[in-house]
């Protein structure tokens, strides 16, 4: 682009096309006020999805990956090349709703120390999908496997009030708008956490760094949902399985309460994993 763009998206593609045509056409039928780029990280797709990039929307700047290279690393390659002040970190399973982009820049603009804002995601049944949580720590993570006993709320937000805008913790990055400059701070995405908990990773370096995170209800968007990671089910959930502990070793790992805990959360989290993924997997592997 000729000039500094306002608003950069990026978007990190496995093997999502059909839905990857619909995010971006969403985008172009309702893009910002303001000049924008897009800009697509194909992680090595086998569906023709770069392809269909390149001859049906040549104006996005397409970044061909030679392998899958996970969803941290994707969006590091494209934050590299993003030339607007504001950043989008967009999934490919949704779709831009009305006047969304230029309301979450607004927000941003309006609010000197929010670096980051999360939308309302509405899945295909029309609801409007939880996508705020907390941030896991040993304690609130053994309290939830234990409802009726030491219940909480503090990880799950189960009562989070999607309808007004507000600070939150995490918002999903399924859409997140981040200012560039904090991105570019951070080092953006942790690749220590290729696929799961490098947004809560993000999100956390975010708040310690001084500034906020919002959540918006005028920012909206369909989410189709978990479109890529289904497609390697198993090996999923051993790796978000892994990342959680990963995350509370890197963020907690000289609490002593998490020193004590993890050992038992541990136990339980591989225990649930085997049991939903019905074996071992060894994870992610670019």
């Amino acid at each position: 682009m000729s000039a500094v763009a306002a608003l950069s998206i990026v978007i990190v593609n496995w093997n999502t096309r059909d839905l990857l045509r619909s995010c971006l056409a969403s985008i172009y039928e309702f893009p910002p006020a303001r000049p924008f780029e897009v800009i697509v990280v194909d992680n090595a797709s086998t569906d023709g999805s770069a392809d269909m990039v390149g001859e049906q929307y040549p104006q996005i700047r397409l970044i061909r990956s030679a392998i899958n290279t996970g969803f941290a690393r994707g969006n590091n390659l494209g934050i590299a090349e993003v030339s607007g002040s504001y950043c989008l970190i967009l999934n490919p399973d949704t779709e831009i709703r009305r006047e969304s982009l230029d309301a979450a820049c607004a927000v941003l603009e309006q609010n000197p120390m929010v670096a980051g804002v999360g939308a309302r995601q509405i899945g295909v049944d029309g609801k409007i999908q939880n996508s705020v949580r907390g941030f896991p720590t040993a304690g609130n993570l053994l309290r939830s496997f234990l409802p009726g006993i030491l219940g909480t709320d503090e990880y799950w937000q189960r009562g989070f009030d999607y309808g007004r805008q507000q600070t939150c913790p995490q918002p999903m990055a399924t859409f997140t708008l981040f200012r560039t400059e904090i991105l570019m701070r951070l080092d953006g995405f942790d690749e220590a956490f290729p696929i799961f908990f490098n947004d809560v990773d993000l999100c956390r370096r975010v708040w310690d760094s001084g500034t906020e995170i919002w959540y918006s209800p005028d920012v909206e968007i369909l989410h189709h949902g978990g479109e890529g990671t289904r497609q390697v089910r198993k090996a999923m959930i051993w790796e978000s399985s892994r990342s959680l502990i990963r995350y509370l070793k890197k963020h907690h790992g000289r609490e002593l309460g998490t020193i004590l805990l993890l050992p038992g959360l541990s136990l339980m989290v591989y225990a649930l994993a085997l049991v939903r993924a019905k074996g071992f997997s060894v994870g992610f592997q670019p």
